[in-house]
């Protein structure tokens, strides 16, 4: 799969504000991430999702509120693997969870030490919403014997990481079939053989129903699937969400009630949040 990358380039690169503007910005387009630098931003999208037009009328919509400028060039699939694995380090989530790529030693003192190569799929840890899915899956006591939907997988790491405290049998969907082949590869590579992943949108879940549902996408895809979400989801059962800014939490939590959820718990951090729904 090759992508389309975009450099915004900010005159105030340093504003962290500036940068959540663009990044909220070009959310609402199918971009896959987004990679703060020295210089700005850089921000991710599939070719065959990337329409240029629309993407570049947005970005006009807000030139006059600050200077930046941006330049577009492809990414070929091997490039970008190839640029993963320079810049991917090792993270520690909570001083419990460990993260590592095959190149990365292991962490003796980590309660889970958790083996991700990331290549093109979202979900290191490295990001704030990922960062905070894991530090609300690590303090939940009771995921031994649990039933647990990972949506939007990304790498698998959420799937994996309730493996290792004790899920009794877990299903990790993604819509990419590159994250789909990478998770695959990493619950294989965690030995983790109570995970099943599929390819597919909210369809795949079938009629199972879960007692933990981790979602970890955007504010309008979660807008969008959170009927399903509450439908699949076990009496006294909880919806962990992240991928979207702290003020988008008012519109998921009035889309959570429509469906009888009721905000339990919200974490914030540099403005992305995360809750759970019950």
């Amino acid at each position: 799969m090759n992508y389309i990358e975009i450099n915004i380039s900010l005159e105030d690169a340093s504003n962290q504000d500036i940068k959540d503007v663009v990044i909220a910005l070009l959310s609402e387009h199918p971009f896959d991430s987004f990679a703060e630098n020295e210089n700005g931003l850089s921000a991710y999208i599939p070719k065959e999702l990337y329409h240029e037009d629309q993407i570049l009328s947005s970005l006009n919509d807000i030139k006059h509120m600050f200077p930046f400028s941006w330049e577009i060039k492809k990414i070929k699939e091997q490039n970008w693997n190839k640029t993963w694995e320079e810049n991917y380090p090792a993270v520690t989530i909570a001083g419990r969870c460990h993260i590592r790529a095959p190149f990365h030693p292991q962490n003796p003192d980590a309660e889970f030490d958790l083996l991700i190569e990331p290549k093109m799929s979202f979900g290191t840890a490295h990001h704030e919403t990922t960062s905070m899915m894991i530090e609300l899956l690590l303090d939940n006591k009771n995921v031994s014997g649990m039933d647990v939907l990972d949506m939007g997988c990304g790498t698998g790491v959420l799937a994996i990481l309730a493996s290792k405290k004790g899920a009794a049998k877990l299903l990790a969907i993604d819509n990419d079939e590159w994250a789909f082949a990478n998770s695959l590869e990493n619950v294989e590579r965690n030995n983790c053989p109570n995970v099943t992943v599929k390819m597919g949108d909210e369809q795949a879940m079938g009629d199972d129903k879960f007692d933990i549902i981790l979602a970890n996408i955007n504010r309008n895809i979660l807008l969008q699937q959170i009927d399903s979400y509450a439908a699949a989801l076990k009496p006294n059962g909880k919806i962990y969400m992240s991928g979207f800014y702290e003020a988008d939490i008012p519109h998921l939590r009035q889309g959570a009630e429509k469906h009888g959820l009721a905000l339990k718990k919200n974490i914030t951090r540099n403005n992305w949040a995360a809750i759970i729904l019950g």
